[in-house]
């Protein structure tokens, strides 16, 4: 008897076990394109993402399934510095180091942001735009130093880096979804890490995670290569583009009066 107890109990603690993997939904997930070109007439690019949910017991009778898409571009420090004006002039007074921001990063949900998820949720995977920001501290004699990171928010947001898309991604039958991404011009190169986060009652059920890849091609990644690794080159290069333009520009002129 005392041999079966054991036994029984392993065999419960696995068919428990068992039991939550078969309910557990996973993504399945789409993209229009896992590629954007960045070319000289580049002006932005749109970005379907799309999907189904992967289920292997029927949809749970618990709270609706909501769907949060997020894609972030390569994140880097950035120096925020507070102007002041002091006899009459706009000097720079105070400045933080935040400590990591995306330099792009839009946010599509199902539905309202604060009942697609949860508060602690939010906190545990930096979903919403504030919370995707990283700063770790600032100087003691620095007042209001979250306004700094504050600052980067609102600034991006008004060049249409930052975004936030409430009720944008269309979820059918709680098993597929669908949402599309706007991605403007000024786009930074390298890889946009695109997150899909399921919901239900605000806590997150599963999560899926690829990548889009951002790159300069053609002359314009020829000419991003050159000023970056043969500076000289390209400086000396710029120089004698610019004098053959003026000279050009002088013999037409010329050309033109004579006539």
């Amino acid at each position: 008897m005392r041999r079966l107890l054991p036994l029984l109990l392993c065999t419960l603690f696995g068919a428990t076990a068992l039991s939550a993997a078969d309910a557990r939904e996973e993504v399945v997930l789409g993209l229009s394109q896992n590629r954007v070109a960045i070319t000289a007439d580049f002006d932005g690019s749109e970005i379907l993402v799309f999907g189904a949910v992967k289920r292997e017991t029927p949809i749970p009778d618990s709270a609706p399934l909501e769907v949060v898409v997020t894609v972030s571009g390569p994140s880097s420090p950035v120096t925020v510095r507070r102007k002041e004006k002091k006899l009459g002039i706009w000097v720079n007074a105070d400045s933080v180091l935040v400590d990591s921001a995306p330099s792009f990063y839009a946010v599509a949900t199902s539905g309202p942001f604060d009942a697609v998820l949860s508060d602690t949720e939010d906190l545990r995977h930096r979903v919403s735009v504030e919370r995707a920001i990283r700063s770790v501290g600032a100087a003691m004699n620095i007042r209001d130093a979250q306004e700094f990171a504050d600052a980067v928010v609102r600034i991006r947001q008004d060049e249409g880096l930052y975004s936030l898309r409430p009720e944008t991604v269309s979820v059918d039958q709680q098993t597929l979804f669908r949402t599309a991404i706007d991605m403007p011009a000024n786009l930074t190169e390298g890889a946009y890490t695109t997150r899909v986060l399921l919901t239900r009652g605000g806590e997150v059920v599963s999560t899926y995670e690829t990548e889009i890849d951002v790159r300069k091609v053609g002359l314009e990644r020829f000419l991003y290569a050159l000023s970056r690794e043969q500076p000289f080159i390209y400086g000396i290069m710029s120089l004698v583009i610019a004098v053959l333009a003026g000279w050009g520009a002088s013999a037409a002129f010329q050309l033109l009066r004579e006539r």
